[in-house]
């Protein structure tokens, strides 16, 4: 499952060139829930690097949305909606694709069928269908193919530049890095064993460290925390005067981030370890921000899927959200 994960960008762009849709659009707004939500974050993160790597590329907005309806900016001319849900039956983005049809909104479902699925035959709007590799197969570990059927229509409409082969490219020099991934993976849910994560990063890779938080909440059934230099430095730390339970810091470090910041996750861990509170600073190593981007997004999957097994939980099913949803009817 984690270990096929690079292969799915290669898919993911296919499938977003392929959909039949035209015009000129400035802005894009993704609704979504969960782990279908999850490639949104990191879209944003590569098309800043895209707008900064590349002379004359015009940036175009990016807006997110969780919840039941659409922001005002789905409303802004120019603006293109995607509606993300794996399985196509969340409420909530259901909720926000039924807002957009009924205001004629431009729009594209993405999904693995469902009702998404259904209204998007209804009612005319293009439709990306997203594989299915096996049965019970989680949202959260199919970022992939959100990221690259996204991107692919972005690329199609000339909304950005296609770097599409490039990021094949550095998927498939990923994919050979996910051995030794797994090891430092597993050898870091040795030393998460009855403590609480917590994870931090810069400013810019903040959605990487949420995503772990995710994946410990959802593969280990553990709680887990986020947060981002320089910020958490004005209010978190101080929380940890009077720790209440085992912590234990993970900080995501990339060798290109501001000076002064490179002291803060320095001086921070130094100041918490006086506390009791233990830490490790993964590098995120060479390469682009995509590159960085996954390399740790991967290492975390890693790391969650043996904590899981460490604490004897089947990191795959997330029975409390389908406990929740029953109970919602």
């Amino acid at each position: 499952m984690i270990m096929e994960a690079p292969g799915q960008f290669r898919t993911g762009f296919e499938l977003g060139k392929a959909v039949p849709l035209s015009g000129a659009y400035s802005s894009i707004e993704i609704s979504g829930m969960g782990g279908s939500a999850l490639p949104g974050n990191l879209l944003r993160v590569y098309l800043a690097d895209i707008f900064r790597r590349f002379n004359g590329e015009h940036p175009i907005a990016v807006y997110q949305n969780r919840f039941y309806g659409l922001p005002h900016e789905a409303y802004q001319e120019g603006c293109l909606n995607f509606i993300c849900s794996y399985s196509g039956n969340t409420e909530e983005t259901v909720a926000a694709f039924e807002e957009a049809i009924f205001n004629k909104l431009p729009s594209v479902g993405i999904s693995s069928g469902g009702v998404i699925q259904e209204l998007c035959r209804k009612h005319g709007v293009p439709h990306i269908m997203l594989p299915v590799p096996f049965r019970n197969f989680q949202p959260r570990v199919g970022t992939g193919y959100f990221f690259g059927a996204i991107f692919g229509v972005l690329a199609k409409l000339g909304m950005v530049k296609d770097t599409c082969d490039e990021l094949v490219r550095e998927a498939e020099a990923l994919s050979r890095e996910m051995s030794l991934l797994e090891e430092q993976g597993k050898a870091l849910s040795e030393r998460l064993m009855g403590k609480t994560p917590v994870i931090y990063s810069d400013t810019r890779y903040k959605s990487v460290a949420m995503i772990w938080k995710i994946k410990m909440n959802e593969n280990a059934k553990t709680p887990a925390f986020w947060n981002f230099f320089p910020e958490l430095n004005h209010n978190e730390m101080v929380g940890f005067t009077n720790p209440q339970g085992k912590f234990f810091l993970i900080l995501l470090s990339d060798s290109g981030e501001n000076a002064q910041i490179r002291k803060r996750f320095e001086v921070t861990a130094k100041i918490l370890e006086h506390r009791g509170i233990l830490s490790e600073r993964i590098d995120m190593g060479e390469g682009s921000v995509f590159t960085k981007m996954f390399r740790m997004i991967f290492l975390g999957d890693w790391a969650s899927y043996y904590l899981a097994l460490r604490y004897g939980v089947d990191p795959t099913p997330v029975d409390m959200v389908e406990e929740l949803k029953k109970m919602l009817v």
